[in-house]
């Protein structure tokens, strides 16, 4: 979850810093071209002020070349203007000629940013602000001021300025705000990170308790002490509900153990009766004989639903099993079976290897599984035992050569009391496959079932090879 939550308040931080950093970037860059241009505001200014005293001759009759001393003073200041700072500088008359400039060929464009300034200063006003000046952008930087005697404009002065310095400043500035937003994201990150690590905690830890009350931990609790107020009410409710759930199930157990505890003895009399009211009847008396069968299944129904009930009640004691010899034991213990049914039962696999078992509880389990499949194992058919050895765990497989069971009756098998509507005249109960899982299940271990190719079913043990 924290994956998909993530990028998410990644994305919305991001636009927020983004939406905040371009206006700030544009207002640094004004902010920087505003204060040169008020600096060639003051220096044409100071220009003005100096040709309002030259004779209006020159500004008359430029051509005459008649100059004074005035003039020749202006035109020193705008020549050491133009040496130390690097401005072009001039003093045009109303016509657009140079009267005084720095350098001495420079003179107005006809069209562009310069002219339209030198217009503006005619009319008797300062030209209006240059247009914003980009880091990418090499143009130059034009400002004029009137130069106003008796109330007429009788000349203007033109600022010319490169702007490679104030470019430079302005990347400067976008390169200290860049690192400042970057240095925001990287908190914001961490915060973000911080922040979903602590609602999706409490998340993580439901999602594991659930899952191990799925898998039969009953005891799996949360704790409701940390994230939002909303998630630990949500905790202490999963463990009431945990708590309820796990009552009932133990009402049901005890229910369970209880009934088929007490139901055995009536059903023991009861069949010694049967035994009884057989002696006065003629043998084989076909009635008696359905009678007493039906009272031994329905005893061995009962001794399944105490075994299942204790199963599902007892604690494993899990311990390091030698597996390999637990199995070559058990197939052992079969082949007389397998021999009478004429079934070939073999194993294949390690002569040692250990995994983390309760033996009781795996031999009984596995007896199950072996019996299951002798039992549905047709004559001259072979049921192979082998054990395989994994990263985390043993794999103990029971294939035989049986019917095997449909994709549909995969899903059911090891539910209580069922069996396939093909195999009802198969003695048993139903009950031995669910309390072969119970059994496992509570020493960690997992039994699943798959197709056998050609035929029949492939019944598989995972035992753990470490203790938890």
């Amino acid at each position: 979850m924290r994956t998909r939550l993530l990028p998410l308040l990644i994305v919305l931080m991001a636009g927020v810093l983004l939406a905040l950093g371009f206006p700030l970037a544009a207002g640094m860059a004004a902010v920087q071209q505003q204060r040169v241009v008020v600096d060639r505001i003051d220096d044409t200014a100071r220009f003005a002020s100096l040709a309002q005293f030259v004779s209006t001759q020159p500004f008359e009759a430029p051509e005459d070349g008649n100059d004074n001393e005035r003039l020749r003073t202006l035109q020193t200041e705008l020549t050491r203007y133009r040496d130390l700072y690097d401005i072009r500088a001039g003093i045009f008359s109303r016509g657009g000629k140079p009267l005084s400039v720095a350098p001495a060929d420079w003179a107005l464009p006809p069209t562009g940013e310069g002219r339209d300034a030198f217009l503006e200063a005619l009319a008797g006003r300062r030209s209006h602000d240059p247009s914003q000046v980009w880091p990418w952008r090499r143009n130059r930087l034009t400002v004029a001021s009137p130069v106003i005697r008796d109330g007429d404009v009788v000349a203007v002065v033109v600022t010319d300025s490169p702007t490679g310095q104030l470019r430079s400043r302005i990347l400067h500035d976008w390169l200290l705000l860049a690192s400042g937003e970057t240095a925001a994201m990287l908190v914001a990150l961490a915060a973000a990170f911080r922040l979903t690590g602590w609602v999706l905690r409490p998340v993580r830890t439901l999602d594991v308790a659930a899952h191990g009350i799925a898998t039969g931990r009953l005891n799996s609790r949360v704790a409701a002490d940390s994230g939002p107020p909303e998630l630990r009410r949500l905790a202490r409710s999963f463990n009431e509900m945990a708590d309820n759930v796990e009552d009932v199930l133990e009402q049901q157990r005890a229910f369970v153990a209880d009934a088929s505890h007490q139901l055995r003895n009536p059903l023991a009399a009861l069949l010694l009766r049967i035994d009884l009211l057989a002696l006065d009847l003629p043998d084989g008396h076909a009635e008696v004989a359905s009678v007493r069968a039906e009272g031994k299944r329905l005893a061995r129904v009962l001794d399944d639903l105490l075994d299942l009930a204790l199963a599902e009640h007892a604690a494993a004691d899990a311990q390091l099993t030698d597996i390999a010899e637990l199995v070559t034991d058990r197939v052992g213990a079969w082949s007389p079976l397998a021999d009478r049914e004429r079934v070939t039962l073999a194993y294949d696999g390690p002569s040692a290897v250990t995994g983390w078992a309760d033996p009781t509880a795996l031999s009984s389990a596995l007896d199950a599984v072996v019996d299951n499949a002798l039992k549905f194992s047709p004559e001259d058919s072979r049921v192979e035992v082998s054990v395989a050895v994994h990263a985390d765990r043993v794999d103990i497989t029971v294939a035989d050569g049986g019917p095997g069971l449909t994709a549909e009756e995969l899903t059911r098998i090891g539910d209580r009391f069922w069996r396939s509507n093909r195999h009802q005249n198969v003695s048993g109960s139903g009950l031995g496959l669910s309390i072969s899982r119970a059994l496992l299940a509570a020493g960690g271990a997992t039994l699943t079932y798959a197709p056998n190719e050609p035929t029949g079913l492939r019944a598989t043990i995972g035992v753990p090879r470490h203790g938890s």
